[in-house]
């Protein structure tokens, strides 16, 4: 078995489900001191995070990853257990295969090779990890970015190792991200009988006209780098379950997935316009859980490019799609920001898989970035 497999699989076999590390990190720092890092553990509530660096003055960049992972959902239907790897038909199965162990193990082989070859390299390079990115995200790179704000941490680059890839590896990388907005909204009524609706107040239909301008709304055009700002509501619900009683209440979630024209202040704005504008009785609470970023053309950009090129013999597509990833809260302390990793196609699903040859070829993926950024 080659060291990147063996290294993925004891990392899957740690039932990390998040914010629980399991003893991920644990595992790789003891691996980062024995190579020459600088490690330190950074807990803040239940949630672990580690900061391993090694060398000096000059640019910092940093390989960014998370050690927790989703539920497996109901054992019964995987084809083997979630976390007991196992490799199959040319595939490593298990919960964290591609999203994202098997990222981190080739980030720490790429680190391990990279300090051995070079070890007065210029600059200093780094991997930061967390066990709260698939839970709240709060305790998580949030907070650490928060205390490397406080004590004047530089970062200049950040390699993400989300499962950017779609049909093979390397051909998308992630260049940057659309924020998301989420409010959670409470519109009051008056309960009463279905019978007498003139001495009640349903707040379904009251909220019905005010949904359907939200959801009619042009909220920006998107630009070069992003598709348009969406809107959607997630979860919605009212009623005491009984089919003679006007409901009281409505609750509903919604959430924007906004780009660089729009604003998380003008989102919240626009959006209370429309509510007070139906003179709806109600209590709104928003949750921001990043905003947008996007890496220009530059070194990091250029180089992973490169990097892809000449390790995968594939050309990467440059793009601002998918979800939120913790780059996120990187990207406002002034680094540059890509993501890279394996194919996508899997995540979060039964049966999460990777190829065995993508993630053997991953750490020379990686170290070859690291190697054009800090020695070029």
């Amino acid at each position: 078995m080659s060291a990147i497999i063996e290294l993925t699989c004891d990392l899957i076999r740690r039932v990390s489900v998040t914010p629980d590390d399991a003893g991920c990190q644990a595992l790789i720092g003891d691996r980062l001191r024995h190579a020459g890092f600088t490690v330190e553990q950074l807990r803040y509530g239940e949630v672990d995070n580690l900061w391993a660096s090694h060398g000096g003055a000059g640019p910092v960049l940093v390989f960014l990853g998370h050690t927790d992972v989703v539920p497996s959902g109901p054992t019964e239907h995987w084809s083997s257990p979630p976390f007991v790897p196992v490799v199959r038909d040319g595939l490593l199965y298990g919960r964290g295969a591609a999203d994202m162990k098997g990222s981190v193990a080739a980030f720490v082989l790429a680190l391990e090779q990279f300090v051995a070859q070079y070890p007065g390299h210029p600059g200093r390079i780094a991997l930061l990890l967390t066990s709260d990115e698939e839970g709240a995200a709060r305790d998580g790179v949030r907070r650490v970015a928060e205390t490397f704000r406080a004590r004047g941490e530089r970062i200049d680059w950040c390699v993400v190792g989300e499962p950017s890839s779609s049909t093979r590896l390397g051909d998308v990388i992630r260049v940057g991200r659309r924020g998301s907005l989420s409010g959670y909204l409470s519109v009051r009524g008056v309960q009463g009988h279905v019978a007498y609706p003139e001495k009640a107040l349903n707040p379904i239909h009251a909220f019905a006209p005010a949904l359907a301008e939200l959801v009619a709304t042009c909220w920006d055009q998107g630009n070069a780098d992003f598709p348009p700002t969406s809107f959607q509501v997630s979860n919605i619900s009212s009623g005491t379950g009984a089919n003679n009683v006007i409901p009281g209440t409505l609750q509903a979630t919604f959430n924007f997935r906004f780009c660089t024209e729009s604003s998380a202040a003008s989102l919240r704005e626009r959006t209370e316009a429309v509510l007070r504008r139906h003179g709806l009785d109600i209590e709104l609470r928003w949750d921001l859980s990043g905003e947008p970023f996007l890496t220009h053309a530059g070194p990091l950009r250029e180089h992973t490019i490169a990097a892809i090129a000449d390790t995968l013999q594939v050309t990467a597509l440059a793009s601002t799609g998918g979800g939120t990833s913790d780059g996120r809260f990187i990207a406002p302390l002034g680094a540059d920001v890509v993501e890279v990793g394996p194919v996508n196609a899997t995540i979060h699903k039964l049966d999460e898989h990777v190829a065995v040859a993508d993630l053997e070829r991953l750490p020379a993926l990686y170290l070859a970035i690291a190697e054009r950024l800090l020695l070029s």
